[in-house]
């Protein structure tokens, strides 16, 4: 979990840094802002002027646009312009690379048997699991945390002039060695289990919102 590879970087740097406006100021903000982070505008043009898929992530100091320039496996790279880092596993925030300012999520390690695998449309009200996470502040690896699902109602989601009928489904975590203990929520197609929006705790300090912006294009696994 400690190493990424360099290319990756490399890679968006090239990609990124023909996009469209948007994509090149989003993020300039992001360590800027003190009082709170403001959502991010996005209109439906500026999404298709850019070939990748892409997503607006909302930090506790910030919000941008990041693109999806790399899968290996079910592994996705999501990365924008002013070189912050998000890597995706099946709809879950696995690692983040210069988003948290008292530290990031350095990696995750998930069970055999992952829910978010499965898909969380499949779980059963009350399901459990546990996952390992490793954090840069403090160098704490392999800190457990335990999960609890819990479906919610049908809803409707509107992104980007779309709407879309979505599940919710609830996630109370609780990692009692780093007193970390939040309620993810995960707004999910019912039909393929596609996490079209979502709120994750990462760590202690670092919760972020996710939306998918081009949700019609379903990543292979």
């Amino acid at each position: 979990m400690k190493t990424l590879n360099a290319g990756v970087c490399l890679i968006a740097a090239v990609l990124l840094c023909g996009c469209n406006p948007l994509m090149n100021a989003s993020f300039i903000n992001l360590k800027a802002a003190v009082g709170g982070p403001d959502e991010l505008q996005v209109t439906p043009a500026q999404v298709a002027r850019v070939e990748f898929p892409q997503l607006t992530l909302t930090t506790p100091s910030g919000s941008g646009v990041l693109a999806m320039v790399r899968e290996r496996g079910d592994l996705q790279f999501w990365v924008a312009s002013g070189k912050q880092v998000l890597l995706l596993r099946d709809g879950l925030a696995v690692r983040s690379i210069g988003l948290g300012f008292d530290g990031d999520l350095d990696g995750t390690r998930l069970a055999p048997a992952s829910p978010f695998k499965q898909g969380l449309q499949t779980l059963p009200d009350g399901y459990t699991s546990q996952r390992w996470i490793d954090l840069y502040q403090g160098s704490e690896v392999g800190v457990t945390v335990n999960s609890r699902f819990s479906r919610k109602s049908m809803e409707t989601l509107e992104i980007l002039d779309k709407e879309y009928t979505v599940l919710r489904v609830d996630e109370q975590i609780d990692a009692p060695a780093i007193g970390l203990r939040s309620t993810n929520r995960y707004w999910v197609d019912p039909v393929d289990g596609f996490i079209l929006q979502s709120e994750q705790q990462l760590t202690t300090r670092l919760r972020v919102k996710i939306v998918q912006l081009t949700s019609e294009r379903r990543f292979s696994h």
